[in-house]
C-alpha cells in the first residue's frame, strides 16, 4: 500500500469526508432553485435549511480539498475523488425520498456535515498548519 499512497489512513479520512461532501451536494443542488424543491421543503423554515447546508457543503468541501492537497499524492487525490463522484449517487439514491426531499433530511444532513467538519479540524489541523 505504500507504493500508491504512503498515507493510507489520510485516503480513508478523505474518502470519508469527500463521500458525505458529494451526497450533501446531491441533496442540496436538489433544493435549486428554490422555486423547484419538492412541496415538503417550501416553508420558510426549509429555505433557511437549504442555505444553511450550502454553508456547510462549502465548508466541507474546501476543507476537504485542503486536506487532500495537503495529504495525499495528486494521483491519489484525483482517483479518489473519481470514484467518490461516481459512486455518491448510489447512496444518494438509496435514501428513503422523504428523507433526502423534506426537512427532516434537511435537519439530518445539517447534523452530519456538522460532525464531518468538526471530525475534518480535528483529524486536518496538523497537516494543514504545516502547509500554511
Amino acid at each position: 500500500m505504500d507504493a500508491i499512497e504512503p498515507h493510507w489512513v489520510s485516503l480513508l479520512w478523505f474518502a470519508g469526508f469527500a463521500t458525505v461532501g458529494a451526497v450533501a451536494l446531491l441533496t442540496v443542488c436538489g433544493m435549486f432553485p428554490l422555486r423547484s424543491r419538492p412541496d415538503t421543503a417550501r416553508s420558510n423554515a426549509a429555505t433557511v435549511l437549504v442555505f444553511g447546508n450550502a454553508v456547510l457543503l462549502a465548508a466541507l468541501l474546501a476543507g476537504t480539498g485542503w486536506y487532500g492537497y495537503a495529504e495525499l499524492k495528486w494521483s491519489t487525490l484525483i482517483v479518489v475523488t473519481g470514484l467518490v463522484v461516481l459512486f455518491a449517487p448510489g447512496l444518494f439514491e438509496a435514501w428513503p425520498a422523504p428523507l433526502r426531499d423534506g426537512p427532516a433530511g434537511l435537519v439530518a444532513l445539517v447534523g452530519v456535515q456538522i460532525l464531518a467538519l468538526a471530525a475534518l479540524v480535528k483529524v486536518a489541523a496538523p497537516s494543514i498548519a504545516i502547509v500554511s
